[in-house]
């Protein structure tokens, strides 16, 4: 079997939960590798959710789904560490550890994701900062950078194990425009190079002018624009 075809992310029939109750039904898409994927709706749509439900912070209590090689119906807990390695998550509010330096924080991520050799460890290091414009921060602390840095900071954590694919949970949404645009392009980048991107964003300006595909929470279903005509007018 040819693995290089094979959809990086798939859902089949997925319901998902927000606390006790469902908030998607029915939830059916897959995401290729070096795909490009909005993710839009309202807030308490179940963007959220979903994405916490892909890298398995919330439990699949119903249907299949498959990220990165992973079956999220059947994973344990020792197991989704693992998952983790496959996949970049990022978020809005960064997730710093303000008392380390830029160095320190990727460097306990790399630590606890198996990485031992202190030589290879400083190479990626060097290698994913320079990938995000940030080579000359490693022994700066998080309050010394810029919004827009401390998202290119958790972009590069996001990609020192060399991701599949990037689960980003608005990570525009706290910048200045100028600023997000600049992030973004660093998205287009990263993908062009391979790696899928499934961005949750309420920027209608990105919908605009980008015209990827574009799966859209809404009513209790997930909307997908290859086979819905999906509207953004009504959905921030």
């Amino acid at each position: 079997m040819d693995f290089s075809t094979k959809p990086v992310l798939q859902v089949s029939q997925a319901t998902i939960f927000q606390g006790v109750d469902p908030i998607l039904t029915d939830v059916n898409f897959s995401v290729e590798q070096h795909e490009f994927v909005f993710l839009i709706g309202r807030t308490g749509s179940g963007k959220s959710s979903l994405l916490k439900t892909l890298y398995a912070d919330l439990e699949l209590r119903s249907g299949s789904a498959e990220v990165a090689g992973f079956s999220l119906e059947h994973i344990k807990t020792k197991d989704i560490p693992y998952l983790r390695r496959k996949i970049g998550i990022i978020f809005q509010d960064f997730q710093l550890f303000n008392d380390r330096s830029v160095a320190e924080n990727l460097a306990f991520v790399m630590k606890a994701t198996g990485w031992k050799d202190k030589a290879k460890i400083n190479a990626r290091m060097a290698e994913v900062l320079l990938l995000v414009g940030l080579n000359n921060a490693s022994s700066k602390m998080p309050h010394q950078l810029s919004g827009g840095e401390q998202q290119r900071v958790v972009i590069a954590r996001a990609l020192l194990n060399e991701p599949s694919i990037l689960l980003a949970d608005e990570p525009t949404g706290n910048l200045d425009p100028d600023v997000a645009d600049g992030i973004f392009k660093l998205f287009q980048e990263i993908n062009k190079k391979g790696t899928a991107v499934l961005m949750a964003t309420h920027n209608y300006d990105l919908l605009r002018k980008y015209p990827y595909r574009v799966l859209k929470c809404e009513n209790g279903q997930l909307q997908d624009s290859q086979t819905h005509d999906v509207s953004f007018g009504n959905t921030f």
